[in-house]
């Protein structure tokens, strides 16, 4: 068993332990997971009271020796902070905070939540921040943060770092994060020697801070088959820190964590996407038209005025979410909060493969345009870096709420073995990989400042990167780059390839019949750019140099073009894989890397199985391609689905896995698929079964709550986010906490329960591909 509710982390503060756990959960949730003394959205602690193994020793206070005081069990706690037999008070008609003596019964009662590893936020019974700026302790109920101020280098006064001290373990002191000064009884001393070394008592009456609940009850005890294999699901393709794709500066909205807590990850969205969404351009393209109908000449006026002429979309987020989540209808807002995220973990997902994702032309025409903000540039690998850094700290940002490093249930993972060892502990596996157009930023047509991409420059790349623990890439995503044509996807896709390569489209009908794409195919959206080359790698016709800087202009001499009729036939991209994205091939096996081919256009994508096939080392198929069934002769994996709604007969929904699965027996693969959800990247969500034309028959036997999961180890309750009750059999998987629910809905229309059990074994499929491709990576 792997217990996940009762948990327990002790301090001892002036000799005095006290426990910070179920005791300090106001809700009487009991929220499954949750981290020492942290509770649903609302509440007031309770008293903190129990003992448990000291942190530091009791003699502390009276020799100096002794244990120091654990910082990262503070996560949840109820205190008050004393120094000598002053303590700290509001004061100030409630602006300021200042240490008074004799004050005990006037202290501040100060919930702790933990912002990072042995840092806090102090907020007190009335809703209010201890916060300094400069020298005096401020107290601020409402705070600002790099989302708000659209400020990258921003970093609030309301966080607070705890340092044991060395001559009193049973005391810390305070160093604020953004000044880097410690605490003084006249608040920040711009002198270590005058900082004051502060007590912090056990207290009851804190107000809870703002946070999501969880709607779960119970504790993870299966993480195996009796077999030995793994139990759990993986998401094969997931985005869960799109926020910081695209210039980080709104295009996609929300986080999944923010060091501020869940008004700032999951603030209203107007800043960015205007009153009503009215500056949403993106998100309102690719919802309401897809990327294959999209209108975009009938927007020009719009752009020019800078905001959608009609309303686009409810802004409001925490806590009233009037539109949004919403994974089947909302493309540019969050789906993976942490709290979402960790139901979903709870529900069985056990694996999942982070990809840093973005989208340098849709962030140059919309920060060039004056549409949307940006924090900073639009380069790929600008985003790519600090979404993999941001992975890393939403790591950290978990254990903190758990009680200290490596205590979290987020674990990144850089190998095979470490990934079993997590999942059998009870824990969530994931790995990081990129799926961009400008990988390593080459580009197929390079601007002067770019680097020279050859073939040890590729190599120090994959270096650096391996070494940053990246472990999956794509070769190539929308836009052709040095390696690759792009996917071949139409319509305002493939217009924003042509302002990125400065190429016509190079589309043809001469293409190759044993190859099914998942993207390159069917009609050509923008007939009137489409200008097919021998040369792949030609110069360009245009100069789109000042597209970023002046996106519109330099569009409008080409209204006319994009304006002409689609091309109706079965078109696909007129090139293969250059030398180079040979190369990149043969580098990403060299290390056992994870290959994803789905991106790759027909002629790539064929030249790559035969590269692929030639080592016997596996392909990675996460937008569901399969090659008739050739990836899984590789020992590699791909993802599937599972049916919307319910038919006269049981087993419906489960259709789509039960054939993938005899398509995987009869090539010689493991029995096992997993989802590949791509939240966050512009994919859609399940829909709802019992929505207004949904299906096509009457639909019946809705969820109903609680229920358990497969495993039968959590209960889950109606999902709630803010004041909002989610209705999922009106409105889908709106984010990835319903997980649970998708499943139930297909457990209870499921012929046996067996039907489910290759999902649950997808984990176990996953790393036995990541296992071979090391495996194939020696012996090559």
């Amino acid at each position: 068993m792997y217990p996940v509710m009762l948990r327990f982390w002790s301090v001892s503060v002036l000799g005095v332990v006290f426990v910070l756990g179920p005791a300090c959960t106001p809700d009487g949730g009991g929220n499954v997971g949750e981290p020492t003394g942290s509770t649903g959205s609302t509440g007031v602690t309770g008293e903190v009271t129990g003992t448990t193994e000291a942190v530091a020793d009791e003699t502390a206070t009276e020799t100096g020796g002794g244990s120091p005081v654990d910082v990262h069990g503070f996560a949840g706690a109820c205190v008050t902070i004393r120094q000598g037999d002053d303590w700290l008070v509001p004061v100030a008609a409630g602006d300021a905070f200042a240490f008074v003596p004799g004050a005990e019964e006037q202290a501040a009662r100060l919930f702790m939540k933990a912002s990072d590893l042995g840092t806090y936020l102090l907020y007190d019974q009335d809703g209010g921040y201890v916060v300094a700026e400069d020298g005096p302790l401020l107290r601020q109920t409402f705070l600002v943060s790099d989302v708000s101020l659209v400020d990258d280098d921003y970093i609030s006064g309301a966080e607070w770092q705890l340092e044991p001290t060395s001559a009193d373990p049973a005391r810390i002191n305070l160093r604020n994060r953004r000044s880097g000064v410690l605490l003084g009884l006249q608040g920040l001393t711009g002198d270590d020697d005058e900082a004051v070394a502060v007590r912090l008592e056990p207290a009851s009456g804190c107000a809870e801070h703002p946070e999501l609940s969880l709607d779960a009850t119970g504790e993870i005890t299966r993480t195996t088959f009796e077999d030995g294999a793994l139990y759990g699901i993986v998401d094969t393709h997931s985005h869960i820190l799109s926020n910081f794709g695209f210039g980080g500066g709104g295009i996609f909205h929300g986080a999944p964590f923010h060091r501020l807590g869940v008004e700032h990850a999951l603030s209203d969205c107007a800043l960015y996407h205007g009153d009503n969404g009215r500056k949403d351009f993106f998100g309102y393209a690719f919802d309401n038209a897809g990327p294959d109908g999209a209108d975009l000449t009938s927007l020009v006026p719009d752009i020019l005025a800078g905001e959608l002429s009609m309303d686009n979309h409810a802004t409001a987020g925490y806590p009233d979410f009037t539109d949004w989540p919403n994974g089947p209808g909302s493309s540019t807002h969050q789906t993976q909060y942490y709290r979402w995220l960790e139901r979903a973990y709870l529900g069985g997902l056990r694996l999942v493969v982070q990809h840093a994702t973005t989208n340098s032309v849709i962030c140059d025409f919309t920060v060039g345009a004056g549409l949307q903000p940006s924090r900073y540039d639009c380069s790929d690998m600008t985003a790519v870096d600090r979404i993999i850094d941001e992975t890393y700290a939403m790591e950290r940002y978990i254990d903190a709420q758990a009680g200290g490093p490596g205590m979290g249930w987020f674990r990144i993972v850089q190998a095979p073995e470490q990934a079993r060892e997590i999942i059998t502990q009870g824990k969530m596996a994931v790995v990081l990989g990129i799926e961009t157009s400008e990988l390593f930023r080459c580009a197929l047509t390079p601007s002067p400042d770019e680097p020279i991409c050859d073939e040890a420059y590729i190599a120090e790349q994959l270096d650096e990167y391996y070494d940053r623990g990246v472990r999956a890439i794509f070769p190539v995503h929308k836009y052709d780059n040095a390696f690759s044509p792009g996917d071949g996807d139409r319509a305002f896709i493939e217009l924003g390839n042509f302002l990125n390569s400065a190429h016509w489209s190079n589309f043809t009908e001469d293409c190759p019949p044993e190859v099914t794409a998942i993207f390159d195919r069917g009609d050509v959206f923008f007939g009137g750019l489409n200008m097919p080359r021998d040369d792949y790698d030609a110069p360009p016709p245009h100069d789109f140099g000042g597209f970023a800087q002046a996106p519109v202009p330099t569009l409008l001499p080409f209204l006319g073009p994009i304006g002409e009729p689609p091309l109706e036939g079965d078109y696909c991209q007129n090139a293969t894989l250059t030398p180079l994205g040979e190369t990149l091939l043969a580098e990403l096996m060299a290390r056992g890397m994870i290959i994803e081919i789905d991106h790759l256009p027909r002629w790539s994508y064929q030249r790559a199985l035969e590269i692929l096939e030639q080592a016997d080392y596996p392909a990675v198929g996460t937008h569901g391609g399969t090659a008739q069934g050739r990836i899984y002769q590789l020992g590699g994996v791909s993802k599937t689905g599972l049916g919307r709604c319910r038919e006269a007969a049981p087993g419906a929904m489960l259709q789509r896995l039960q054939e993938r699965i005899t398509l995987i027996t009869d090539n010689g693969g493991y029995p096992a698929e997993g989802f590949g959800f791509d939240l966050n990247g512009f994919a859609g969500a399940p829909g709802p079964r019992f929505a207004e034309g949904a299906c096509p028959t009457p639909q019946e036997d809705p969820v109903t709550y609680p229920f358990t999961s497969y495993a039968g180890d959590v209960e889950f309750s109606e999902p709630v986010v803010g004041n909002r009750m989610i209705d999922f059999n009106q409105e889908g998987l709106v984010h990835i906490g319903l997980l649970p629910e998708l499943l139930e809905d297909a457990r209870k229309d499921a012929v046996s329960e067996d039907d489910l059990e290759p999902l649950f074994r997808s984990a176990e499929a996953y790393i036995r591909m990541w296992e071979r491709a090391q495996q194939r990576a020696g012996e090559l």
